[in-house]
């Protein structure tokens, strides 16, 4: 099975931290401010956030076990209509974060994953 990734050095990076036995599901490229990419693992969400001071970059793991709710953000209606890009909010109840995504399927793609995980 051939995992989905938009950039070979993200998904590298993503290999190189995972644990024994950890699969990795995806790893997306993230839009806007901050964010680099998320990744998807059987066992976890990984983000890359750029936006520390002195180009410091942080790669946070967020267990399925943590995370609270997830939503998809949009400014137009589930009505068939297509958006250029989306936006999921992962919780953990005490910090929300946001990714956003070029294309409504990426987008759809993480929120079914880590809603699979969160509801087992």
């Amino acid at each position: 099975m051939s995992i989905p990734f938009d950039r070979r050095d993200q998904l590298d990076k993503i290999q190189q931290g995972l644990l024994p036995g950890e699969q990795i599901i995806a790893v997306y490229d993230a839009i806007g401010v901050g964010t680099g990419f998320l990744g998807l693992t059987d066992r976890r969400v990984v983000i890359q956030d750029n936006s520390f001071v002195g180009k410091k970059i942080a790669i946070t793991s967020i267990p399925y076990a943590r995370i609270t709710s997830v939503s998809i953000l949009t400014n137009k209606s589930f009505a068939g209509q297509f958006f250029s890009s989306g936006h999921i909010a992962i919780s953990t109840g005490h910090h929300t974060y946001e990714v956003e995504f070029r294309g409504d399927e990426k987008t759809h793609h993480v929120h079914d994953v880590i809603l699979h995980y969160i509801l087992r």
